[in-house]
C-alpha cells in the first residue's frame, strides 16, 4: 500500500475538481485520490470508483510524482506516423507526378523516403494529405461537343419525358 501525505492545500484542491474539472478521466483521478486521501485501502478505493488496482496505482503514483497539477493531465498515446516527416517532400513529388494508382504512390514514397508500406497504410496517408481517387472516364474519340451541345438543348425539356402509362382503378 502507497503512503502519502496530503496537504491541507491538496485536499481543497482535490475535493473540488472532482466534481468542477471538465474532463471525466480527471475528475476519477481526483476522485481515486480524494479515497485515498481519507485513508482507505486499495480494494475499497477499487470497489467505490469501479477501477482496477492498476489504475488506482498509476493514479497514485501520478500524484506523488507531480501533485495535483500531475492529476490534471490526460495524456492520450497517440502514434506518428514516419512518412508525416517526408509530408512535403512527398506533395511536391506528387504535384510534379501524380498517381495513377495506390500502387504507384507505394513505389514513389518507398522511391523518396525509402520507407515502404502496405497499400492500406499508404491510402490513409494519402487521404490525411487530402488526397482522394478521381475515377476517369474515357472520351470518346469521335464525339463531337457541339453536336452533343444541341442534343442536349433540344431533347432535355421537360416535355421530352415519355408519357406514364394510366393506371386502372377497378371496383367492386
Amino acid at each position: 500500500m502507497l503512503r502519502i501525505s496530503f496537504s491541507p492545500e491538496d485536499i481543497e484542491a482535490i475535493k473540488y475538481e472532482r466534481f468542477h474539472h471538465p474532463h471525466p478521466q480527471v475528475q476519477q483521478k481526483m476522485w481515486t485520490a480524494w479515497l485515498k486521501s481519507c485513508e482507505l485501502p486499495h480494494h475499497e478505493i477499487c470497489r467505490i470508483a469501479g477501477i482496477t488496482e492498476n489504475t488506482v496505482r498509476a493514479h497514485l503514483n501520478e500524484f506523488n510524482e507531480g501533485g495535483v497539477e500531475a492529476l490534471k493531465t490526460v495524456d492520450h498515446y497517440r502514434p506518428k506516423s514516419e512518412l508525416d516527416k517526408y509530408q512535403a517532400t512527398i506533395e511536391e513529388e506528387f504535384k510534379q507526378c501524380p498517381p495513377a494508382s495506390v500502387a504507384e504512390a507505394r513505389a514513389t514514397i518507398a522511391r523518396v523516403t525509402g520507407i515502404e508500406r502496405s497499400p492500406t497504410q499508404v491510402r490513409k496517408f494519402l487521404y490525411r494529405m487530402g488526397m482522394k481517387f478521381r475515377k476517369v472516364a474515357a472520351v470518346p474519340a469521335k464525339a463531337d461537343p457541339v453536336t452533343q451541345e444541341t442534343f442536349k438543348k433540344n431533347n432535355s425539356s421537360l416535355g421530352w419525358r415519355r408519357p406514364r402509362r394510366a393506371v386502372a382503378r377497378f371496383t367492386s
